[in-house]
């Protein structure tokens, strides 16, 4: 039976990238962490599982992990994530997810490694005129987030047509739970995460919850979320990479 191969997980300190790290470890698949650590946490890290501290814009460093390891995949989840900041900060979001990551392609493309999985997001489609999105829904971004994301996910398509090379890009929208054996969870200080801010105030770490809305088509005019547990996530992940 072959060996399955190593695939490099950016940002698996964080939430979700560290449930990927153990959905491929799980898997049978050759693991190795680069994370810079600003919001992700080195003890979401597997000890057995090789941890490079660094940015994925230093290529030099991108570069010579992607080949010690024998890296055949990248699986990218390294990037800001907050939509009002990004309102707030447009040019933190281009350069952390925009720039950096065309950083992070430009270096496996010199490597020559065939395949990268990218974590995108549901933002990309802005406000949708259908209720259920489809992969062909025109996306119509309307924050920097989900600009930068969808800029990403241009940049591949055109570095998948000019080199050898293809990828998945997964739009998903919000991300609950934490994994079933207690390995990893939603860490990440000042959280944004609707389930992680009211278990905050339920616990009473937080005086309130914020509702935001009060004129949607429901019963009581507050918003309904669509949500997707974030083991089942870090599977569709790896099925990806199977693709």
């Amino acid at each position: 039976m072959r060996e399955k191969p190593t695939v490099l997980v950016t940002g698996g300190a964080g939430y979700i990238g560290s449930h990927a790290v153990l959905a491929l470890k799980d898997a049978g698949y050759g693991v190795v962490v680069i994370d810079n650590l600003v919001t992700g946490f080195r003890w979401a890290v597997p000890d057995d599982v090789p941890f490079v501290q660094g940015d994925i814009a230093d290529q030099p460093l991108v570069e010579a992990t992607l080949r010690d390891h024998g890296i055949s995949a990248i699986m990218h989840f390294a990037g800001s994530v907050v939509v009002p900041e990004s309102v707030e900060n447009p040019l933190k979001y281009y350069h952390n997810n925009s720039a950096k990551t065309r950083d992070l392609i430009d270096s496996a493309v010199r490597v020559g490694v065939p395949h990268f999985i990218f974590s995108s997001t549901a933002a990309t489609y802005g406000i949708p005129d259908v209720e259920a999105v489809r992969e062909d829904t025109p996306q119509q971004p309307i924050n920097p987030y989900g600009m930068s994301k969808l800029m990403t996910e241009y940049m591949l398509r055109d570095v998948a047509a000019a080199h050898p090379m293809n990828f998945c890009a997964l739009r998903y929208f919000n991300v609950a739970g934490a994994d079933p054996q207690g390995r990893t969870g939603q860490s990440t200080a000042g959280a944004t995460h609707l389930i992680k801010v009211a278990v905050e105030a339920a616990l009473g770490k937080r005086e309130s919850v914020a509702i935001f809305g009060n004129d949607f088509a429901t019963p009581d005019g507050t918003g309904v979320r669509d949500y997707i547990h974030v083991s089942d996530l870090a599977a569709a992940h790896v099925l990806a990479l199977e693709a």
